[in-house]
């Protein structure tokens, strides 16, 4: 059976307009997973939302690399204009559970059953913290990768938005030139761009190590 795919940049364009209209400008948390990826996102968003960059990414192998790239992340927000106000909020570094959640998934391909699984650990904890600080609602900027399904994370988006009763910003970044956007981005404010998504196990398979 063929699964219609949604137009998820459609349904948050759907969304921003009606925004416009009604004049209203909710609270939003964005979990990020580096400045780079977050710089188009906030510079898109922040006109629409008053905003919240929630880094929780305890995927990230080393400890010195999780610690460069938070660093970026509130470098990049002290830096940039944005029409509304944009604040940062720091995640534990629970590498011990994300270890846990990839037992038995260590081999596995980039973009395979590990990456959903670590993508609904992150999204998890950001519905969590979202409705502990009664934002209007969440979101991710992974989609803006080319590398990311969009279609999987804004499942997995909504499923736990609904778990925990709060809004899910359905979105797909990398359209509207997104991600060439970011890169631009990242060389305007001389942001450290990675060569791996983050863990020790995709560090293995980019030859990085």
């Amino acid at each position: 059976m063929n699964v219609q795919k949604i137009n998820y940049q459609k349904e948050l364009e759907k969304l921003l307009k009606q925004l416009g209209e009604e004049q209203r400008v909710p609270s939003l948390l964005i979990h990020s997973c580096c400045a780079p990826c977050s710089s188009y996102v906030l510079e898109y968003l922040s006109e629409y939302f008053k905003i919240t960059i929630f880094y929780y990414n305890p995927n990230i192998y080393p400890e010195s690399e999780y610690t460069k790239r938070i660093l970026e992340q509130q470098k990049l927000i002290r830096d940039m204009k944005f029409r509304y106000p944009v604040s940062f909020l720091a995640g534990k570094y629970d590498k011990e559970k994300f270890y846990e959640m990839a037992a038995g998934m260590e081999d596995l391909k980039e973009g395979g059953a590990r990456c959903m699984k670590c993508y609904e650990l992150r999204l998890t904890e950001t519905a969590r913290q979202a409705v502990a600080g009664e934002f209007d609602y969440f979101t991710t900027t992974l989609s803006i990768s080319p590398m990311k399904n969009a279609q999987k994370l804004n499942e997995i988006g909504v499923r736990v938005g609904e778990e925990y009763g709060v809004k899910y910003l359905v979105s797909d970044f990398k359209k509207k030139n997104g991600y060439k956007r970011s890169i631009e981005l990242s060389k305007e404010y001389g942001l450290y761009r990675q060569d791996y998504c983050g863990c020790e196990f995709s560090m293995r398979q980019a030859g990085t190590e």
